[in-house]
């Protein structure tokens, strides 16, 4: 059995029905609305929040009409901040098809954006929860601002590592722990169990992060949907990178840096910058931060995990954020 396959068997027929309401969500009889959401749905993915929503839930109870309005309203949010962020970031692919600008333009995926940013709202109202509605709103403001500080940090000249975390704790880190809060609060947890389940979320999305970013220094676009170097023409400098460019002074590496910071860097540059960050163990040192954080996530499941099938789907899904290849 793959690993996949692994994480999603103790919750097939609950995923099945997830799939089934978020794909009606996303539903609409407009013409250009219509042709746009279809374009989405065709991305498919992995349903890696939706399933730790699932999970976190049938682990502290079972999976209620709540819980699956609470994933698709999260699933939702998450869906309308990509195509928003892609407009921002003015990029022309998203899992391997055209973004939603590149097949359209900015005005229609930014309306495209808001409509569904907008069914998020109503399925999350859904749910007849307010703590769970105060979990959404929450993680709606805070992405926004964690894509602010994005934006703001590419102009600034200082390369920090606390602004790499500062920045995943108000974007994928906050998306994660807001997945497993979630699943937790549907299934009636305590709020210790809820607060737990959070920081474990929390400790997945770094996780999740890092791995995605050392990506970005392999040239396997096949496999990862981006080209080597991807992030730094977009003017980001992730963990690797700031490591090696901390670990030793150099003068030419420092100006290719501050080169991605303005945009103004060139293919040959990324590539001695890509060649620079291996060399001085920038790799290595992010995934050694990586299984520090899969550690800090093992303590939840061996603590609050059942054992037996939902036990072995979360240490799967750990291991999967890790091992992945795209």
């Amino acid at each position: 059995m793959d690993s996949l396959s692994l994480i999603r068997k103790p919750i097939e027929s609950e995923l099945c029905r997830f799939i089934e309401i978020f794909e009606e969500s996303l539903s609409h009889n407009n013409g250009l609305l219509q042709q746009a959401l279809k374009h989405i749905k065709n991305r498919g993915g992995k349903r890696m929040r939706p399933i730790l929503i699932l999970l976190i839930a049938k682990n502290f109870g079972k999976v209620t009409l709540t819980t699956q309005n609470a994933a698709v309203g999260l699933e939702l949010l998450h869906t309308a901040s990509l195509v928003h962020d892609d407009v921002v970031d003015e990029s022309g692919e998203r899992r391997g098809q055209a973004s939603v600008n590149a097949a359209y333009d900015n005005k229609a995926a930014v309306l495209v954006g808001d409509f569904i940013l907008s069914t998020a709202l109503l399925y999350v109202s859904y749910t007849k929860s307010d703590t769970i509605v105060r979990m959404l709103a929450q993680l709606g403001r805070t992405l926004s601002d964690g894509e602010i500080l994005q934006l703001t940090n590419i102009s600034n000249k200082n390369i920090e590592e606390s602004t790499y975390y500062e920045i995943i704790n108000r974007k994928t880190a906050a998306l994660f722990a807001a997945c497993a809060e979630i699943g937790a609060e549907s299934a009636g947890a305590n709020s210790e169990i809820v607060e737990a389940a959070r920081n474990f979320g929390h400790n997945l999305g770094i996780m999740f992060q890092i791995r995605d970013d050392i990506f970005d220094y392999y040239d396997s676009e096949s496999e990862t949907g981006k080209p080597a170097g991807n992030d730094m023409l977009e003017g980001k400098l992730t963990l690797p990178a700031i490591f090696a460019l901390k670990s030793e002074q150099n003068e030419l590496m420092n100006n290719i840096a501050g080169k991605v910071k303005n945009n103004t860097v060139s293919a040959k540059e990324i590539d001695q910058l890509i060649t620079f960050t291996k060399e001085k163990g920038g790799i290595e040192y992010a995934r050694n931060q990586m299984y520090l954080y899969h550690k800090r996530a093992m303590e939840f499941i061996e603590k609050y995990a059942q054992k037996g099938p939902i036990g072995d789907s979360l240490k799967a899904y750990l291991d999967f954020i890790i091992d992945r290849r795209n």
